[in-house]
């Protein structure tokens, strides 16, 4: 570990937009900033200084107000309150930039493409803007989204937030009641529907199931359709039902007026996964997600204005949130809806080719799938613009580092980041001003006070695993939850087990270098011989070995101790037979410790995962244990879990 792949040239990290931002620090503190350490630990110690030279350097449209945040809340979590006197928009800063220039790009999987430029879609979201306020939306309403990743979601989101309203999305392919258990919480006045979409080769219609959705939300008012697929058409027996070109007409594009709000009024609306009950509702605030964005985008990826960011992601995902705030930044989206191995795994790399793709923003997962189907995109495809690939959702093991800057690009700033919707950004991310080591995340995010804990809330040092906390607020925490008034559930959620603390739920370690690595859930951790271990451990192992195509492993308890048991997915007409599971144990045994090595392991055709990709250890451990899986609608195929469900083997 700790491998040095790819560096940054003195040219490069002189003309940065964080090195700029260290000057401008400089400048202003009096402090002399060398380099990411000494910057990362007064972004923590000074945070008020901090973050209001973020929005400074940022140039966020609005009024800051004087005071960023009192003393009293340094440290208080939850509850500390940033930029109390502060008024801004969050579409208005999305929206700052005008002209010809490309504002996005779309491509689906049916080969439909789109093209518009910053002036297109600020004439389209002031159209939609108009009617929405027409029809009775107002600042504070809720607008549901059962929607694909296209522009006009993207218009809807931009009107909608315009108008100071909250958003929340999820997307079409999760079935009936997965959405109910979702926006028949938060009672929405609108909701945006596509009429299907694509995936695989396949069109899936959504409209019975637009009408059956919007037949259990009693406050709705109205549905507004953004078709796919029939040309601006859509027939529903929801009679509220209206399609987005119906709507706007001919209205015309008048200048927007932005509606201000506060820095804590609710933005975003997002879920839990969901795995183990109803999804908690995620509210977070219009200032703390732009502050939190605009600071990553510019600072971490260094994304300057004009370059294309992309991002594969649906949704139902907070990438997706992520990914549309770089507009704030000055960037060309580049957005896909379909899936990323339709009709082959090219389908990526020809967009990043024929777009001239700066950033590539991609799942672990995806990178593994590439890895293990034999992918050379270096020799297939020419990736001369593209300088940082973006790589989160689980962690990026070290072989998929050497499979990156051996298959896809040598000078290539591979970032591998971590945070998740309950921050709706990262604790642990890139910088492009930092060598990238194997297996490792390069830094924590500037004004994230992370830190690793023992099981009694001490700090650990460096290099020993432990939970990743958080000990001082930040912009970006959510400012509640949805129906929880007395914020019981907000405070169970992260502050339950070190108080006043935030802790994530992951098994990490800070690196020597400042970096991080990530060992998986701290609720999956497993404990034979109560002795902590981290999922992804064994996953790196099983998974590079060229028979396995994915692992889940879990902890079954047995005769008052916890043993380890490995599923596996392998290639096609493959058998797990004695000799692979000896040569699996023997892998896993010399590159780890006989602790790591399962005492089960057991085959399986698929592997559960959530929505957005994610696999499932609970719900499995759950069933392997006669217990319930209380939300299957939360997962893409909750039917392999029977699979799982008693294993022979598993009673012995």
């Amino acid at each position: 570990m700790g491998e040095i792949l790819w560096q940054p040239g003195v040219d490069s990290v002189a003309t940065a937009n964080l090195t700029r931002f260290m000057h401008l620090a400089t400048e202003r503190t009096g402090r002399l900033f060398t380099d990411y350490a000494s910057l990362h630990h007064w972004s923590v110690q000074e945070p008020a200084q901090f973050w209001r030279m973020v929005w400074d350097f940022t140039g966020i449209i609005g009024e800051p107000g004087t005071v960023t945040l009192a003393d009293k809340d340094r440290r208080k979590m939850p509850g500390a309150r940033w930029f109390p006197d502060a008024q801004l928009n969050f579409a208005g800063n999305l929206l700052r930039q005008r002209g010809d220039a490309t504002a996005l790009e779309f491509r689906s999987e049916d080969r439909l493409q789109q093209r518009w430029s910053y002036d297109e879609l600020y004439s389209r979201v002031a159209r939609l803007t108009r009617a929405l306020a027409d029809n009775g939306f107002h600042k504070g309403d809720v607008a549901a989204a059962f929607v694909a990743n296209a522009p006009d979601t993207l218009v809807a989101m931009l009107a909608v937030t315009a108008l100071g309203g909250i958003w929340s999305s999820c997307s079409p392919d999760f079935g009936v009641r997965g959405v109910l258990d979702r926006f028949g919480q938060i009672k929405p006045k609108i909701l945006f529907a596509v009429d299907g979409y694509f995936y695989n080769g396949k069109w899936h219609d959504c409209v019975n199931k637009v009408t059956a959705i919007a037949a259990a939300l009693p406050t709705l008012e109205k549905v507004i359709f953004l078709p796919l697929k029939t040309g601006g058409k859509t027939s529903s027996r929801t009679t509220a039902a209206v399609c987005l070109e119906d709507l706007i007409g001919d209205l015309a594009a008048s200048a927007i007026d932005f509606v201000a709000t506060p820095f804590n009024h609710p933005l975003y609306i997002l879920f839990s996964s969901g795995t183990t009950g109803v999804p908690k509702c995620i509210v977070h605030s219009v200032g703390g997600t732009l502050l939190q964005h605009v600071k990553e985008h510019q600072l971490h990826v260094g994304l300057r204005p004009g370059e294309k960011l992309f991002y594969f992601t649906t949704c139902g995902w907070m990438m997706w949130n992520w990914l549309v705030s770089s507009l704030a930044s000055g960037a060309s989206l580049l957005l896909y809806d379909g899936s990323p191995f339709y009709p082959d795994g090219n389908v990526l790399f020809d967009y990043a080719e024929q777009s001239g793709m700066n950033i590539f923003g991609t799942s672990a997962k995806y990178l593994d799938a590439l890895q293990k189907s034999a992918y050379h995109p270096a020799q297939t495809h020419d990736l001369n613009t593209l300088r940082t690939l973006l790589s989160t959702g689980s962690p990026l093991v070290p072989e998929a580092f050497d499979y990156v800057y051996r298959e896809i690009k040598k000078e290539l700033c591979l970032s591998s980041i971590s945070g998740g919707t309950d921050l709706i950004s990262c604790f642990a991310l890139g910088s492009d001003i930092l060598p990238v080591r194997k297996g490792e995340l390069q830094c924590l995010g500037l004004g994230m006070d992370v830190k690793v804990f023992d099981e009694q809330g001490q700090s650990l040092p460096t290099g020993t695993k432990g939970d990743l906390v958080c000990c001082r607020p930040f912009p970006s925490m959510p400012i509640g939850f949805w129906n929880d008034p007395d914020h019981s559930k907000y405070h169970a959620a992260y502050f339950e087990k070190y108080p006043g603390i935030w802790c994530h739920g992951d098994y990490v370690t800070i690196t020597e270098h400042g970096g991080m690595m990530i060992y998986g859930r701290s609720d999956a951790v497993l404990n034979p011989g109560g002795v902590r271990i981290g999922t992804a451990e064994i996953y790196r192992q099983a998974e590079r070995m060229e028979e396995i195509v994915e692992s889940l492993v879990v902890g079954q308890r047995w005769q008052g101790d916890v043993r380890v048991v490995l599923f596996v997915r392998l290639r096609e007409n493959l058998q797990l037979d004695d000799d692979l599971q000896a040569r699996i144990r023997a892998t896993i045994r010399s590159n780890t410790t006989p602790r790591h090595v399962p005492a089960i392991i057991l085959q399986v055709t698929d592997i559960p995962r959530t929505k957005s990709g994610k696999i499932v250890e609970l719900a499995v451990r759950n069933i392997i244990h006669d217990e319930p899986v209380k939300n299957r609608e939360a997962l893409a195929n909750p039917e392999v879990l029977e699979q799982f469900r008693n294993r022979k083997e598993l009673r012995s």
